[in-house]
């Protein structure tokens, strides 16, 4: 069985050309696992695989992570095979915060008899969860505020950090079964998120060996990153992982 990483956008709020931060979790060439649901993230997500995502997982509920769910309403409700069965799996601190982010609308359609959420089926989830038969793990992170933005991990083959501040703790529990680490990492760091400086100071080389970098400014800096010898991910670029070791049900 294959395990890839599909990178549908890699840049930071306001750099469009490099799309909205998400990515997919791949099995055989499938698309799996799709983590947030940026607009020009899902834009790229349905030109990649000809479909809209059956299956998200929410990081954090900032517009550039979340602003698709109503184009996602659209391909999901009008459809009869996708109605009610598009998996959501949100960190159960913030279901409410989703909602009132894109689902706490009046009529979602204009006819009336539709809630928004009707489109999907939404999974809270605490500090694992399964997917497929297979058991992620999901963990706190920092970023802007306290219990508002979470990470992920496929064990021994992915973690992705969304969107954070150096997390050196976290990682050393999180990220110590030899997992390509998916990082938010820009040039200059600030109070919400990390730069090369940061996790410089902050990880030991065999870690920042492992991280693949992302939410960056624009490709120029992505260059400048690259020449300072770290591995950085462009869009639309799919990485191989590792066979996950997480455990399997059955």
């Amino acid at each position: 069985m294959a395990w890839s990483l599909r990178l549908h956008g890699v840049g930071n709020a306001s750099a469009v050309e490099l799309g909205s931060a998400m990515a997919t979790i791949e099995r055989d060439g499938r698309p799996w696992l799709t983590i947030d649901c940026g607009g020009e993230g899902l834009t790229a997500c349905m030109d990649e695989y000809g479909e809209a995502p059956r299956a998200l997982f929410i990081t954090h509920t900032h517009l550039d992570h979340v602003a698709g769910f109503e184009r996602l309403f659209v391909e999901s409700y009008f459809n009869e095979a996708r109605r009610g069965r598009v998996r959501v799996y949100v960190p159960a601190r913030l279901v409410h915060l989703l909602h009132q982010r894109v689902g706490d609308y009046p009529n979602p359609l204009a006819e009336g008899g539709a809630n928004f959420w009707d489109a999907f089926q939404v999974i809270p989830v605490g500090d694992a969860f399964w997917h497929d038969g297979v058991r992620l793990e999901v963990f706190p992170t920092r970023h802007h505020w306290p219990d508002t933005a979470f990470g992920l991990r496929l064990h021994g083959s992915l973690v992705w950090t969304g969107d954070t501040r150096p997390i050196p703790e976290v990682l050393a529990r999180f990220a110590d079964a030899g997992e390509l680490v998916a990082h938010d990492c820009a040039l200059h760091g600030n109070p919400s998120h990390s730069g090369i400086e940061d996790l410089e100071r902050e990880y030991p080389r065999a870690l920042l060996e492992r991280c693949l970098l992302y939410h960056y400014a624009s490709a120029a800096e992505g260059e400048v990153l690259a020449a300072r010898g770290y591995r950085v991910g462009l869009p639309g670029e799919r990485v191989a992982l590792r066979d996950t070791t997480a455990m399997r049900a059955g």
